[in-house]
């Protein structure tokens, strides 16, 4: 066995003993993140509670622009998926309601609960893959893939995703454009919208 041999097999050796240190990490929001999450709780601390969300319970009323709520179970409010690769949300829809146009760092699989909707993500060639789905059916939407979900149904509708990473972080493009401090002419220029039409935009997200 040559020398870089020893050095790949003891470097696995050394992440196979790193990960079984522990059952589990449940992360302390109280702490900084670093880029491999949350430092651990102290595990004399852990009680089962750590490993409960109930987030997702009740009746959740759309309250924004797009017509929808989203509950997101990140790992800033879930500490338990801190370190696990994964997390979850949920999206309530009011009738005609949207998930407008979005990404993450992070694959994601919807199931739909309630309602009917359209999903669809927009791969790098620019071809849209899109679908009405009904209670019970699954889409997944690739890794970091512009994506959204349109409420089409006669109700309200509810769905709940899966993310494969503990934050997985949330982009809305209308909102990175128009609702943050990107100034209007740029806007302007990078959507060839009318000035007329940005500041439109702006208005609505409260930033003109």
């Amino acid at each position: 066995m040559n020398n870089l041999s020893y050095i790949v097999v003891f470097c696995l050796l050394a992440t196979l003993s790193h990960a079984i240190e522990l059952d589990f990490c449940v992360g302390d929001p109280s702490l900084p993140r670093g880029p491999q999450g949350y430092a651990c709780k102290d595990p004399a601390k852990v009680t089962t509670d750590d490993f409960v969300y109930t987030g997702f319970r009740g009746e959740k009323t759309p309250n924004n622009v797009f017509g929808n709520n989203v509950t997101l179970a990140f790992s800033d409010v879930f500490p338990a998926f801190n370190g696990l690769g994964i997390s979850m949300a949920r999206l309530d829809f009011a009738v005609g309601g949207v998930i407008p146009v979005h990404s993450h760092r992070t694959s994601e699989v919807l199931i739909l609960v309630k309602g009917s909707i359209i999903a669809g993500f927009i791969d790098t060639n620019n071809t849209a893959y899109y679908k009405r789905l009904e209670v019970g059916d699954v889409m997944v939407f690739p890794q970091a893939m512009l994506h959204f979900q349109i409420n089409v149904g006669k109700t309200s509708a509810t769905a709940y995703v899966s993310l494969n990473g503990a934050n997985p972080a949330l982009q809305l493009t209308p909102t990175a454009l128009f609702a943050g401090n990107l100034p209007a002419d740029i806007a302007q220029q990078i959507t060839l919208l009318s000035p007329g039409e940005v500041m439109r935009m702006k208005r609505i997200f409260g930033t003109a």
